[in-house]
């Protein structure tokens, strides 16, 4: 099964209110992924400290290697996500060393047990191919669509090679064949 992204922003907000009410740690990692189309796998070790500086205040960006290519990647966090860390660490009293998506178990929250909350929620919502990585490719549709069809730079922050890959990974592709579909009808 290919995982898609949520096409649907009444579905989002649904998602990110049935997560929140859940454990308001996985309303935040859902919102984190949404707003900054990172893998699972570099938003888990997340600590408050890479967030912010030692005066407390956030960093011009949110900087890390990502973990599946080893290249640098600069984020400049947007005002909904700052303000949804910011209550969060307060609720939470989060210190500078603490991960944002904490474990009881061990140091963060594992990909297992992340993919196992958006699945129950994804599946409670009727939300059809859904994987951690939709979070990654809602991301990137909805940037798709809100900066005008700049697949381009989509494109370079996903690392992707040439824009058809990166088309048919953020699901326009398949939209556009769905549209296909529709014109033609006897």
């Amino acid at each position: 099964m290919t995982v898609e992204p949520i096409r649907d922003r009444e579905l989002i907000s649904q998602m990110y209110f049935y997560l929140a009410n859940k454990d308001p740690r996985y309303g935040l990692l859902f919102k984190f992924g949404l707003n900054t189309g990172l893998r699972i796998s570099d938003i888990l070790p997340v600590q408050l400290k890479n967030l912010y500086t030692i005066a407390g205040d956030f960093r011009d960006y949110f900087t890390l290697y990502e973990k599946k290519t080893g290249k640098e990647k600069k984020i400049k966090l947007n005002t909904a996500l700052r303000e949804a860390i910011r209550y969060y660490a307060q609720e939470e009293n989060l210190m500078p060393e603490s991960y944002l998506f904490w474990s009881k178990k061990a140091t963060h929250l594992g990909r297992v047990q992340a993919y196992r909350v958006l699945k129950e929620a994804s599946e409670v919502l009727g939300i059809e191919n859904f994987g951690t990585h939709s979070l990654r490719k809602t991301w990137g549709y909805w940037t798709y669509k809100a900066s005008q069809h700049n697949i381009g730079l989509i494109m370079d922050t996903f690392n992707h090679s040439s824009q058809s890959i990166t088309l048919r990974y953020i699901g326009i592709s398949q939209d556009q064949k769905d549209e296909l579909y529709t014109l033609v009808q006897f």
